[in-house]
């Protein structure tokens, strides 16, 4: 009984996983896309060698208010997102995780968001 217990609180302590950490950052990411707040959006992407630009970074922000005005145009929008799996490639270094868009039409679209770790922090790749 004791040795259950004992190995119970050991196994509730542990670490989360990589495929957990890349989920919940990219999930988080998408919610901000999804509100509107695209500047938090855009603080998830890895690659960003041009964003210092102030046309450029517009430009991008222009490019997410697009996207959620098209979703809301041709499926009343998204409701919500899911993570659906995730799986990371050792060799490459990424983790991908699959995301389930819920559309105000009752659609459901999956899309995989490639994921890195930088500096401790997971990023959209």
């Amino acid at each position: 009984m004791l040795a259950g217990l004992w190995l119970s609180a050991f196994i509730g302590c542990s670490q989360p996983t990589p495929e957990e950490l890349a989920s919940l950052a990219a999930k988080g990411y998408y919610d901000h896309l999804i509100r509107g707040e695209y500047e938090h959006f855009l603080e998830g992407m890895d690659e960003r060698p041009n964003i210092d630009s102030a046309d450029y970074r517009s430009q991008l922000l222009d490019c997410y208010a697009q996207f959620v005005a098209q979703q809301e145009n041709d499926h009343r929008g998204i409701l919500e997102v899911r993570v659906s799996n995730a799986k990371t490639d050792t060799i490459q270094k990424y983790t991908n995780v699959f995301l389930v868009l819920c559309y105000g039409d009752s659609t459901n679209e999956e899309i995989v968001v490639p994921m890195v770790e930088r500096e401790g922090r997971w990023r959209m790749k």
